[in-house]
């Protein structure tokens, strides 16, 4: 089954999650997901001050654009703000990332 038809809709009653391993730093609320395929669409929330270690690589296509706050890329040493879009085929290096004062992504995740 594809992702649901969803007209426009407020998702505010949709509950956030912790992200596994956050120390309550991260949270996700999934807007719409299709359980076949593992695609899905979230809002992603870093809370000021989180501050993450890993270099991430995925297996999936990742498109994030950033709604509010700044994040800032410790190995590319250049800082990214509400506005900016990034596409990321599987397999390209980012992070890890800085996020001082809290930062509200908007993700689209595909395996295609």
């Amino acid at each position: 089954m594809p992702k649901p038809e969803l007209e426009f809709f407020d998702p505010e009653p949709i509950p956030w999650q912790e992200i596994e391993g956050s120390d309550g730093m991260i949270h996700e609320k999934i807007v719409s997901r299709d359980p076949d395929s593992g695609d899905y669409t979230r809002v992603l929330e870093f809370k000021p001050g989180t501050r993450t270690t890993e270099t991430l690589v995925h297996d999936f296509w990742e498109e994030v654009w950033i709604v509010s706050g700044k994040l800032h890329d410790i190995a590319k040493n250049e800082t990214y703000e509400a506005g900016f879009y990034a596409c990321r085929p599987p397999g390209m290096i980012h992070g890890p990332y800085d996020i001082p004062e809290g930062c509200v992504t908007f993700e689209i995740r595909y395996w295609k």
